[in-house]
């Protein structure tokens, strides 16, 4: 294993000017860690859910004016993609690191799930750590803590999953740049495998019934 954990570089280079210079430095500071843990987690997820899963850098091949101001590795049970798919996602923002369980707005299932989630909106809300955090779009660091919400809450987001077209819903943990660095590795590896077993349930949920 060749991780050994997040530095201030990693979370500064969302600070560097321009797209080819960030994404030069993206390419070349933070996606083999980002690599490292995409071979670390596929055969734990795997393990924890039952499904294969596979792994996913983020390219960001479709740019060409707006710099990331974010990249991650992503876990689905497909080799060739997953952003239709229930998933899993480790990343970073200049603030702060993720640990997501994601559904986004690509799913095309999202109706069914949504539906789900609100059947289980009662075991989910208990089930969820308090310091856990949800968002409803991929795209802004902005989240919402689990312990701040009511279950009314929670059921209005599950039942804008079936509701609105580009809904997204993602759960899971929020570290904070401070604590990410600060973090040595096996304790930082601790906290992706225990924000993933958490958040298995909702995979399972969606995937399978």
């Amino acid at each position: 294993m060749d991780f050994k954990g997040f530095t201030k570089d990693d979370f500064d280079t969302f600070l560097i000017e321009g797209l080819e210079p960030r994404m030069e430095a993206i390419k070349g500071v933070v996606r083999p860690k980002l690599e490292s843990l995409g071979a670390i987690f596929a055969p734990t997820l795997t393990a924890i859910t039952g499904d294969e899963m596979f792994f996913h850098v983020a390219k960001h091949a479709r740019r060409t004016t707006n710099a990331p101001n974010d990249t991650w590795v992503a876990f689905a049970s497909n080799p060739r993609g997953y952003k239709m798919l229930s998933h899993f996602q480790i990343g970073l923002w200049h603030t702060h690191l993720f640990i997501w369980f994601a559904i986004i707005y690509e799913a095309p299932n999202k109706v069914e799930i949504g539906a789900r989630f609100a059947d289980s909106v009662n075991k989910i809300y208990n089930e969820i750590p308090k310091d856990f955090v949800w968002s409803l779009d991929h795209t802004k660091p902005e989240s919402i803590q689990h312990e701040t919400m009511s279950k009314n809450d929670l059921l209005a987001h599950f039942e804008r999953l079936q509701t609105i077209k580009k809904a997204e819903i993602l759960c899971g943990l929020s570290i904070s740049r401070e604590e990410a660095i600060k973090l040595d590795t096996n304790k930082l590896l601790e906290k992706i495998k225990y924000a993933f077993t958490k958040t298995a349930p909702l995979y399972k949920l969606a995937v399978h019934g």
